[in-house]
């Protein structure tokens, strides 16, 4: 296989950046969003506060600015595989995730008002993993 660069391949081919993203799974998507956050675990997230506490409705409005969901927006395949935004609810609905789950990676009540976004990766592993809080609970019905 030979291998091009970006502009080498413009000369000799039609590339087309508007293309649509090849589907990708749940475990993928949550895989992805992971493997970027871990990419600069120091970088400090802001956490969003009380999601356990606020009415579904807010609750899936609720955004911070520089959250470890607004990691996952920045990134232009997640975006093109149908991530919205980066609020709450659209996180809810893109990654599969329970509220519980959610709550877990992104809540102020674990960190406080910010987070390392190592934290947040490690996290979303545990859901990918099957071993935050549903994972033990099937364990212990087991």
């Amino acid at each position: 296989m030979k291998h091009h660069t970006l502009d080498q391949l413009q000369a000799i081919a039609e590339i087309n950046a508007l293309a649509p993203a090849p589907p990708m799974t749940r475990t993928q998507r949550l895989q992805r969003w992971a493997d970027l956050l871990a990419d600069h675990p120091s970088r400090c997230l802001a956490a969003l506060t009380g999601t356990e506490r606020l009415r579904s409705s807010v609750r899936d409005e609720a955004r911070a600015a520089g959250s470890p969901i607004t990691v996952a927006f920045e990134d232009s395949l997640l975006r093109a595989s149908g991530l919205r935004n980066d609020s709450y609810g659209e996180a809810k609905r893109f990654f599969e995730l329970s509220d519980w789950q959610l709550h877990d990676i992104v809540c102020s009540c674990h960190v406080g008002a910010t987070m390392h976004a190592g934290w947040a990766a490690a996290r979303v592993r545990r859901v990918v993993s099957g071993n935050g809080f549903v994972g033990w609970l099937r364990q212990l019905l087991a």
